[in-house]
């Protein structure tokens, strides 16, 4: 099943997205929720009875108002009020490279238990326009990422167990700040105002149910659902990265295991991948220096349309916007010595 949380009447609508219609859930069934919030907190009963109304309606036997195109609506993030956002670092691949690209080496704790952060759950948003400020230019990036979404609550969840939580999956853009970032991170705390501003979820949130054609085994000594999902990204149409959800090495259950010790989790907390190998120009602008000194770094710049596809789950696009304001925090800095 398709989840797309869109604009109607001036609030947010949920609706069940088949052969590129709309179909609210409200309309399907009198007893189904509006939102997705609502939709997540009572999920042991509305999502069986979301299936037996979109089966109903495939067969031709379900009752619906009048659909809306997909491409006329105004889709927002597809979990528009998440009550929070984690973001995962589960690709080696990706860890790898960026290590060696600043002559460091491979860092073993990678390999011993997964890690993530905490980002701006209401910074959360879906397709369209990332409106940045002037510091978010320095060193502008993407970062292709799948996410999934939590749709029961829990607290210290075996990896054996977490898939059972996963509501479904969608695409990530964890849009980032490299200068804000790598500045505030030389005092060892952050990611913070390089990853806050704006994070890109969308265009839909797939169920598992839809996704077990695509479902692979996990890594070696690793517990949890796979998926062999091509993942790639581009620029104003061009191609700049590629990758594969079946690459994670940790996997979406034992991060939510990581997560959960503890820790009460709750319908509509929103977990990162982590990005991809290739999946942000951090990592090909340190790449392409390393193979040619005469390499010419790429960043986001103010008009760029990115355009991030995985298979199953769709393509999110979001045109980078500059805000009207010369406001700059990194000339707020105090000179010292």
């Amino acid at each position: 099943m398709k989840l797309v949380s869109y604009i109607k009447d001036g609030h947010d609508q949920l609706a069940i997205l088949i052969n590129g219609n709309l179909y609210d859930t409200d309309a399907l069934h009198p007893d189904l929720p509006v939102s997705m919030a609502m939709f997540l907190n009572y999920w042991d009963d509305m999502y069986p009875l979301a299936l037996a109304a979109e089966q109903r309606l495939k067969d031709g036997m379900g009752r619906a108002a009048t659909p809306v195109d997909v491409e006329s609506a105004t889709l927002l993030a597809p979990v528009p009020h998440p009550t929070s956002c984690r973001d995962g670092y589960a690709f080696r691949q990706h860890v790898a490279a960026a290590r060696r690209n600043r002559n460091a080496a491979m860092i073993p704790e990678f390999d011993q238990y997964p890690i993530f952060y905490f980002t701006n759950h209401n910074s959360i948003q879906g397709p369209g326009d990332i409106l940045c400020m002037p510091d978010h230019f320095k060193k502008l990036d993407f970062e292709l990422e799948a996410a999934i979404v939590i749709c029961r609550p829990g607290r210290n969840i075996p990896a054996a167990e977490a898939d059972q939580y996963i509501g479904g999956l969608m695409i990530m853009n964890d849009i980032s700040a490299r200068q804000l970032q790598q500045e505030e991170m030389l005092l060892n705390l952050g990611p913070a105002k390089g990853k806050d501003f704006a994070t890109a979820i969308g265009p839909m949130l797939v169920t598992l149910d839809e996704l077990e054609q695509y479902e692979v085994p996990c890594k070696p000594n690793h517990t949890g659902k796979a998926w062999n999902l091509k993942m790639t990204c581009a620029i104003n149409g061009i191609p700049v990265s590629e990758g594969n959800l079946s690459d994670m090495d940790w996997t979406f259950a034992e991060i939510i295991e990581r997560c959960s010790y503890g820790v009460n989790l709750y319908p509509g907390d929103i977990i990162g991948s982590g990005t991809v190998g290739t999946g942000c120009f951090l990592e090909l602008n340190g790449t392409g220096k390393l193979n040619d000194p005469e390499y010419i770094e790429q960043w986001l710049q103010e008009g760029d349309v990115v355009d991030m596809e995985i298979d199953g789950l769709g393509k999110l696009s979001n045109t980078i916007v500059k805000e009207d304001s010369d406001f700059s925090i990194l000339l707020l800095k105090k000179v010292t010595g």
